[in-house]
């Protein structure tokens, strides 16, 4: 791989005001909301469906802070849509056409939202701009210093990582993500800051719709098989998305993945082109364990359970840090962390002191409580590589006598693309129950060409012990039957999993 360009980026940081070396004037984080505002939000009427959602209530409370009305509707009441009545917006509980007011400017849509909604069928009628949330959330990121987080893997944590440090170092950043930070308690939130930090997905390409001033992509893997025709197209999509970044940005890429090198090649291919035609070329810098890659870990060491390592950049010692959440997937997502920090301006020293300090995500490794020796974790992991790197972490870092997996697989389509990765990715569980499927937007078609008992039957011929239990309180019953002191219960996928961890340790908390 030929060695990125690694020219010094522009400082963007608000605090630090004056004149950046391109002699671009770099205004300070109030001056920088105000003129966001300056561009035509202010007053403008916009009408979500499907307010509820966590991407589409922080989209809505950053349309707010742009001074525009939000309206709005939601299936059911939830915590998210009294916050966001409390800011200001008029969001409704059921979905109906006179939700729906002649004043709208524009329809904003989750991709939960069907063509027989009665909002989205009047919005239709009615002529009224319709946009899917990635549209609007790449509309709002073009009105700042965007920071864009992709990847298979990894995206909520290592943005909800990025958003804790910057914060911490007293750098206010909008940011809408699809996780609940814990020590933030929020998934999005609003500043007068230039920054604005998402993940960004690459289903139905909705990545596409984001440019961001810093691009991140950690990793690439075959995934979303129900939208993409192989992994070679799931490649090309990154491709365009990394080409997508601001004309001057920097794309942080894993240097470390053989997909990732591709999406190099590419930049490196496409940029050549657009320099000859005076276009801007895309900086990349890379992060990994490999001393070729522009920022990488070295000296790595294991203490009870959680990993030291010095951070180098460009072959110079930035210092010495440790991380607080568990995994070797978690120092990669730490250096993307600092390298992204670094071109945004930041203190390298300055981040690498309070990367300890993040404490992790809702439902990423989450220790949901301690009784006697028995610990109960929840993890969203839902893709083969995600739960081999899960069940790695758990047992370095807790070293239990036997680990009970509850795996929810998640769409059906996923589970039978994926059929024998899944299979062998429970190696490390010494138990692994598996419910029906969580049926998402798979087809009926898709429903009959795979089930959970089939997954169990391929677990088992992989020499782990599986079995197929049907229904929450079933699995409850059999973990209060089965599991003893010293072992360890996580409930691990995308779905409504997290609801046996809960009903279980209600029970250990009134027998133990």
């Amino acid at each position: 791989m030929n060695q990125p360009n690694t020219q010094t980026y522009n400082n963007l940081d608000s605090r630090l005001g004056g004149n950046d070396k391109s002699g671009v004037k770099v205004v300070d984080g109030h001056e920088a909301a105000t003129a966001c505002k300056e561009l035509s939000l202010a007053g403008k009427k916009f009408h979500f469906i499907g307010a509820g959602g966590i991407g589409m209530s922080g989209l809505a409370q950053l349309l707010m802070k742009n001074n525009a009305i939000v309206a709005g509707s939601d299936q059911m009441p939830s915590d998210v849509i009294t916050a966001l009545c409390q800011v200001g917006a008029d969001i409704k509980i059921g979905h109906s056409a006179e939700n729906l007011s002649p004043e709208t400017d524009a329809v904003v849509i989750s991709a939960a939202v069907k063509e027989d909604n009665p909002e989205l069928k009047s919005a239709r009628q009615r002529g009224y701009k319709i946009q899917k949330y990635a549209q609007m959330l790449g509309e709002l990121m073009g009105r700042y210093d965007g920071i864009a987080i992709s990847g298979t893997h990894g995206k909520s944590t290592t943005s909800g990582w990025l958003i804790h440090c910057l914060q911490q170092a007293g750098v206010e950043a909008n940011f809408i993500i699809g996780a609940k930070i814990n020590q933030l308690g929020s998934s999005s939130g609003v500043a007068d800051s230039r920054y604005f930090v998402a993940e960004a997905c690459e289903y139905d390409r909705s990545f596409l719709n984001l440019k961001p001033k810093i691009a991140c992509i950690l990793n690439i893997e075959q995934d979303h098989l129900d939208y993409y025709k192989d992994e070679d197209e799931i490649v090309e999509a990154f491709g365009e998305f990394a080409l997508g970044t601001k004309p001057d940005g920097v794309v942080i890429a894993n240097g470390q993945d053989a997909n990732v090198a591709k999406v190099i090649s590419m930049l490196d291919a496409r940029c050549s082109t657009r320099i000859q035609n005076r276009v801007s070329r895309i900086k990349v810098e890379t992060f990994g364990l490999d001393e070729n890659c522009n920022f990488h870990a070295e000296n790595i060491a294991l203490n009870d359970g959680l990993y030291a390592f010095d951070v180098y950049h460009n072959g110079e010692l930035l210092g010495a840090t440790r991380i607080s959440v568990p995994g070797t997937h978690n120092i990669l997502n730490a250096l993307a962390v600092v390298a992204i920090a670094v071109n945004a301006g930041l203190d390298s020293s300055q981040i690498l002191q309070l990367l300890p300090e993040f404490t992790g995500m809702d439902r990423r490794l989450m220790l949901k409580g301690r009784f006697g020796e028995t610990v109960v974790l929840d993890d969203y992991a839902h893709h083969p590589t995600e739960i081999r790197a899960s069940l790695a972490a758990i047992r370095q870092r807790y070293q239990p006598r036997r680990v009970w997996c509850v795996f929810q697989p998640h769409q059906y389509s996923r589970t039978r693309f994926l059929l024998d990765d899944f299979a062998e990715s429970f190696k490390l569980a010494d138990v692994t129950i598996v419910p029906e499927i969580y049926f998402v937007r798979d087809s009926q078609v898709a429903k009959k060409e795979i089930n959970a008992q089939m997954l169990v039957e391929r677990i088992r011929a992989n020499g782990t012990q599986a079995l197929f239990i049907d229904g929450f309180g079933a699995i409850c019953d059999y973990l209060k039957r089965n599991v003893t002191s010293g072992d360890l219960v996580v409930t691990m996928g995308a779905g409504d999993i997290w609801k046996v961890a809960d009903e279980y340790i209600q029970w250990l908390r009134g027998n133990s």
